[in-house]
């Protein structure tokens, strides 16, 4: 795959943010797989194999907390870097998730598009150096 074009696995209850952040996301050339719950998520990731995902920590069925945990048990899927999208600023919250293998942490409430933009850069960046 070219350089600066991945495929992203956007884990997301929002529809309005899924929506909006996938098209920019494909805007910018990446291939994005979506997921609604946190069980389409981790069940996408382990078929899937995406170079990244960006995971909500409030979703149906599983909870992104324990979807990162079990992508980050599974020798499949542990190397994927997984950034937090949620609306928990709390810096407990934060925490837990860098201490369970998050490469990032970003408050939704707090975001433009252009920052996930650059925060996917970033992470992409720091996987392909």
């Amino acid at each position: 795959m070219s350089p600066g074009v991945h495929r992203i696995l956007l884990a997301e209850d929002d529809r309005f943010l899924r929506k909006a952040a996938g098209g920019m996301l494909r805007k910018l050339g990446h291939t994005v797989i979506t997921a609604e719950d946190g069980e389409e998520a981790l069940r996408m990731a382990r078929a899937e194999l995406p170079e990244l995902i960006l995971l909500d920590l409030i979703m149906p069925k599983i909870q992104g907390f324990e979807v990162l945990r079990a992508l980050k048990a599974d020798p499949a899927t542990r190397d994927i870097p997984v950034i937090i999208l949620s609306n928990l600023g709390q810096d407990a919250d934060r925490q837990t998730t860098l201490k369970a293998g998050a490469a990032g942490y970003l408050v939704k409430v707090n975001l433009s598009l252009t920052e996930l933009g650059a925060a996917v850069d970033r992470a992409m960046g720091d996987k392909t150096a």
